[in-house]
C-alpha cells in the first residue's frame, strides 16, 4: 500500500500570498501590543492576496488602531521569500502594489466584541467546520508522509545553493505493510525552479538535488527509492512563482493541513490570514492540539476531531470525535472528554494557544505544526488519563 502527501516551498506563489497576509497581520499585532493590546480589544482582520506577474493585489477587511504601512510590509515579506530580482519570477522591489483593504462589516463586529455582542462574550467570527487530526507515526503525531515531505521542503529551503530558486514543490510517498505500518520512503518526486544564472553544468542538477532529498529523508528511502526531478524536463527560475502561476491565499490547505493524509479531512478556510477570532483560524489549532494530546495520552492511535462554530456564538455547536476504531474507550466517551478537558471557545484558545502573538503569525505560512508552538504541546496528557480512567 502507497500513500503519498505533498508539500510546498515557502517560494510557492500560494504560499507567498499566504505569507504576506500572515506578515501584515502580525505587523498589526506587534504594533497593537504596544498601545496595550487585549483579547477584549484585539484587531479584528481576514486579508486575501493575489499575485500575477509584476504585481500583488491585497485586500479584505482590518478593524485596528494603528497604522500599518501595508505596501512597504508587503515589499519586505516579497524581499525576506528571496524575491529581490525578475529573473527568479518576482521583485519585491520594483513589483506593482495594490492596496484594497477596507473596514470590518460591523455586521461581523457585533458578533466579535463582547461589549457588542448579542451574547455578551466573544463570538466566532464566522460559522465553519474545523478537523484536527493526530496519529502516532512519528514522534510529532503527524503523518508520517506529511513530516517527510516538509522535511524535504525546508531542506531544499535552508540548502543556500543559489541554483534552487525559491519557488518549488514536491511529494514523498510511502510504503505501508499489510497492517498499516510504514516501512520505506518507495517514491519521491521534487520540482524546483532553476536558477541558471548559478549552474556549471546542466546535468548536475537533478544529482545535486537527489543528494539534499536523501540526506534529509535518510533512515527511510534505500537504493530501489525512486526520484523524480523536474517531470516536465525543464523549470526555469524566471518563469517560476507569479511569472508563471497566480498566487492566492489560501490555495494550499491540503499541503499545509496535513498533506491529504488519508483520514485527515479538511475543513474550514484560509488559515493564516485571519486573526483568531474567526475559528478558520483558531479552531483549527484548537482541534490539532486536542487531537495530538489524545494520541499522546494513549487514548487512540489515530483520531480525527471536527468542531462545527455559529457566528457570533462562542461554543462550537458540535464536537465530534473519531478514532477509527483504534480508541481504547467508546469514541462518544472520549468525544465527552475531549469537550471538557479543552476550551474551545474563540478567547480559551486565543489565551491559551498564544494567538495574538505576531512571531507566531511570522511562521505559521511555513509550518502549521512541527514547530515550538503551543498547541504542538502534549501538557494535556495527565488531565486526559484521569477523565479516562486510565
Amino acid at each position: 500500500m502507497l500513500i503519498t502527501s505533498e508539500a510546498v516551498k515557502v517560494g510557492h506563489p500560494d504560499v507567498v500570498a499566504d505569507t504576506i497576509t500572515a506578515h501584515l497581520i502580525a505587523r498589526i499585532l506587534e504594533e497593537e501590543h504596544k498601545i496595550g493590546m487585549t483579547v477584549d480589544n484585539m484587531p479584528h482582520c481576514g486579508l486575501e492576496a493575489f499575485l500575477g506577474k509584476g504585481f500583488c493585489i491585497v485586500g479584505g477587511e482590518v478593524s485596528t488602531r494603528i497604522y500599518v504601512d501595508i505596501e512597504k510590509s508587503l515589499r519586505q515579506t516579497v524581499l525576506s521569500l528571496g524575491y529581490n530580482d525578475s529573473s527568479v519570477g518576482l521583485n519585491g522591489h520594483s513589483m506593482g502594489v495594490f492596496n484594497a483593504i477596507i473596514p470590518q462589516s460591523p455586521d461581523i463586529n457585533l458578533g466579535t466584541r463582547a461589549d457588542l455582542g448579542k451574547y455578551k462574550e466573544i463570538g466566532a467570527g464566522d460559522q465553519g467546520i474545523m478537523y484536527g487530526f493526530a496519529i502516532d507515526e512519528t514522534p510529532e503525531f503527524l503523518p508520517l508522509t506529511y513530516v517527510l515531505a516538509n522535511t524535504m521542503m525546508r531542506a531544499f529551503e535552508n540548502c543556500n545553493d543559489p541554483v534552487f530558486a525559491p519557488d518549488g514543490k514536491g511529494q514523498v510517498t510511502v510504503e505501508y505493510d499489510s497492517k498499516g505500518k510504514p516501512r520505506r520512503v518507495a517514491k519521491v518526486l521534487m520540482s524546483n525552479a532553476i536558477d541558471y544564472r548559478h549552474v556549471a553544468e546542466k546535468g548536475e542538477i537533478e544529482d545535486m538535488a537527489k543528494e539534499i532529498a536523501f540526506k534529509c529523508l535518510s533512515g527511510w528511502v534505500d537504493k530501489k527509492t525512486e526520484f523524480l526531478f523536474n517531470p516536465t524536463g525543464e523549470w526555469q527560475a524566471v518563469h517560476s512563482c507569479s511569472s508563471a502561476d497566480s498566487g492566492v491565499t489560501g490555495r494550499k490547505l491540503v499541503c499545509q493541513l496535513y498533506g491529504a493524509y488519508p483520514g485527515a479531512q479538511l475543513g474550514g478556510g484560509s488559515i493564516v490570514n485571519k486573526t483568531p477570532e474567526k475559528v478558520d483560524c483558531s479552531a483549527v489549532f484548537g482541534s490539532r492540539y486536542a487531537a495530538k494530546n489524545v494520541v499522546a495520552a494513549g487514548l487512540a492511535s489515530k483520531i480525527s476531531i471536527q468542531l462545527a462554530y455559529a457566528i457570533g456564538v462562542a461554543k462550537p455547536m458540535s464536537v465530534y470525535v473519531n478514532t477509527f476504531g483504534t480508541g481504547v474507550i467508546p469514541d462518544e466517551k472520549l468525544g465527552a472528554i475531549v469537550e471538557k478537558v479543552f476550551d474551545f471557545t474563540p478567547r480559551g484558545m486565543i489565551e491559551n494557544l498564544d494567538l495574538l502573538n505576531g512571531d507566531v503569525y511570522r511562521k505559521i505560512a511555513r509550518n502549521l505544526f512541527m514547530d515550538d508552538y503551543e498547541w504542538e504541546k502534549t501538557d494535556m496528557v495527565d488531565v486526559l488519563k484521569k477523565e479516562a480512567g486510565k
